[in-house]
C-alpha cells in the first residue's frame, strides 16, 4: 500500500473519531492536554512499519524491471533477519495507540467533570488560600510579637538581675565597712580604756609616791623642829598621823564609786554659775560639775588632795573652811555642795558653818549637805567609828533646824546607800522596823536661800 493512500485513511479516521468526540474546555477554562502531536508521530510510526519489506516503484523498462526483482529478491531474502524488529515496532505502535485511547479516555472524563464543582473547588482553594495567607501573616505577626515580648522580657529581667546584684554588693559592701568600722570603733574603744585605765594607774602610782615623799617630809620636819607651836580655835579635825588618802581608797570607795553616788545632786546644780565644793577632797563632785559645764571650784585642808584636784585639770585650793567663807563676799555664790565634812566639825562650830554659808549664798541659791545618818544604827555597827576622825553625827532634823535659823528653806531630805545593800542579813527584818531603824546609811539635805 502506499504511503499516500495509508495518510489518507489515517485522516479519514481521525475525522470520524474527532467528530465523534469534539474537543472541549472545562467551563473553569482550564485546557485539557492537546494529543495531536502524539497521534501524528503514531501515524507516522505506523507508516514506517507497513513501508518494511516494500521497495520504491520505477519506471517501466527492462533494466528497472531486472533492478526492481532484484531488490524484491534481497528483501525476500532478508526477511527472516528483519522479522523480530518488525514484530518489535507494531507491538510498539500498539502500545502508542493504547496509551492514546487511554489519554483520550482521560480526557473524557475531565470533560465529564461538573464545572459548577470545579468552579466551587476553585473558589474554595482561594479562599483557603487567602485565609491560609491571612491565617499566616496574623501567626507570624503574633511569633514577631511573642518573641519581642520575649527579647523585652528577657532584657527586663536581666536588668532586674544586674540592679539586685548592684544592691547585693552594694548591701554586702556596706555591711563590711559598717562591720569594719564597728571593729576599728570598738578596737579604739578598747584601747583608750586601755589607756585611760593605764593613765590611772600611772596617776594613783604618782599619788602614791607623792604622798609617801609628803609623809617623809612631814616626819623629818616634825624631828627637827624644836617645838610645836599652841593650835588655833578648833576648825576642824587634826590631820591624821597616817595616810588618809589610802585611808579614803579603802573604807569610803574609789573615785568611781563617789562619782557615780554623787550623780545624785547634779540636777540640783546644773545651770548655776558659781559652785563651792566644802571638802572637795579627791574632786569626784568637781569632775561632776565639769562635765555639767558648771562653773565650780573647791577648798580642802589636805594639800595633797588638793594637789591631786588640781592635777585633773580641777579648780582647788588649800583653804580652812570657816576661813575662806569668811573672806567669800556675801551672796556671791549660787551654790554650795558639802559632802562627809560636817560629822568632822565640833558640834559647837556647826552653826557658823551653816551661817556663813548661807550668807554667802544669793537668793534661790542652794545648799546640799551629805553626812552619815544616825538614824540608821548599822552606821554606828561597822562605818561611823571606822573613821577616826569623826567627831559625833548629826541628826538631819537638827542640820534642817540650823538651816532654817539661817535663812534657808524648801529643806529636802533624802536617805541614801540603803544598809541592806552592803549587809544582805538585813533582808530577814521586817521591811517596817528594817527602814525605821536599818534605813539609809547616809542622807542627804538639800536647801534653797529664801
Amino acid at each position: 500500500m502506499e504511503t499516500d493512500e495509508l495518510t489518507a485513511i489515517l485522516q479519514a479516521v481521525r475525522d470520524r473519531v474527532r467528530a465523534r468526540h469534539p474537543e472541549s474546555t472545562t467551563a473553569s477554562a482550564v485546557p485539557l492536554p492537546d494529543l495531536m502531536p502524539l497521534l501524528h508521530a503514531r501515524d507516522a510510526a505506523e507508516a514506517k512499519v507497513a513501508a518494511i519489506g516494500t521497495v520504491n516503484p520505477r519506471s517501466g523498462g527492462l533494466l528497472n524491471a531486472l533492478v526492481q526483482f532484484a531488490k524484491k529478491l534481497i528483501a525476500r531474502a532478508l526477511d527472516w533477519h528483519v522479522r523480530e524488529q518488525v514484530e518489535f515496532n507494531r507491538n510498539a505502535v500498539a502500545c502508542v495507540q493504547a496509551t492514546l485511547e487511554a489519554l483520550e479516555e482521560t480526557r473524557r472524563a475531565l470533560a465529564a467533570i461538573d464545572a459548577l464543582q470545579l468552579d466551587d473547588m476553585c473558589a474554595h482553594w482561594t479562599q483557603f488560600r487567602e485565609e491560609w495567607d491571612r491565617k499566616l501573616v496574623v501567626n507570624e505577626t503574633k511569633l514577631l510579637h511573642g518573641v519581642a515580648e520575649l527579647s523585652a522580657s528577657f532584657q527586663h529581667r536581666t536588668g532586674l538581675m544586674e540592679a539586685s546584684f548592684r544592691d547585693q554588693i552594694r548591701a554586702q559592701h556596706a555591711d563590711f565597712t559598717g562591720a569594719l568600722d564597728r571593729s576599728g570603733l570598738d578596737i579604739q574603744k578598747r584601747l583608750w580604756a586601755d589607756l585611760e585605765r593605764i593613765r590611772l594607774d600611772y596617776e594613783r602610782l604618782i599619788h602614791a609616791e607623792l604622798r609617801v615623799v609628803r609623809q617623809r617630809a612631814s616626819v623629818s620636819a616634825a624631828l627637827s623642829a624644836p617645838a610645836v607651836a599652841a593650835a588655833p580655835r578648833d576648825s576642824g579635825p587634826a590631820a591624821p598621823a597616817f595616810d588618809y588618802g589610802r585611808f579614803a581608797d579603802r573604807f569610803r570607795g574609789s573615785e568611781d564609786y563617789v562619782r557615780n553616788g554623787q550623780r545624785f545632786y547634779v540636777p540640783y546644780f546644773s545651770g548655776r554659775g558659781n559652785v563651792l565644793d566644802l571638802g572637795c577632797g579627791r574632786g569626784e563632785f568637781l569632775d561632776l560639775m565639769r562635765e555639767a559645764g558648771v562653773k565650780a571650784r573647791g577648798v580642802d585642808t589636805s594639800r595633797e588632795s588638793v594637789d591631786l584636784c588640781r592635777y585633773k585639770g580641777l579648780s582647788a585650793d588649800v583653804a580652812d573652811l570657816f576661813t575662806h567663807l569668811a573672806d567669800l563676799p556675801e551672796l556671791s555664790l549660787d551654790g554650795i555642795f558639802c559632802s562627809q565634812v560636817v560629822e568632822h566639825l565640833p558640834p559647837e562650830r556647826l552653826p557658823e558653818l551653816i551661817r556663813l554659808a548661807s550668807s554667802r549664798l544669793e537668793p534661790g541659791g542652794v545648799m546640799a549637805v551629805e553626812t552619815p545618818n544616825p538614824e540608821c544604827l548599822a552606821i554606828f555597827a561597822s562605818h561611823f567609828y571606822l573613821d577616826p576622825t569623826h567627831a559625833r553625827p548629826v541628826p538631819h532634823a537638827l542640820l534642817a533646824f540650823y538651816m532654817e535659823e539661817y535663812g534657808l528653806g524648801r529643806i529636802e531630805v533624802h536617805r541614801l546607800s540603803p544598809a541592806v545593800d552592803s549587809m544582805p542579813a538585813l533582808a530577814a527584818l521586817p521591811e517596817e522596823f528594817r527602814e525605821a531603824f536599818f534605813g539609809g546609811l547616809d542622807y542627804a539635805i538639800v536647801a534653797w536661800k529664801l
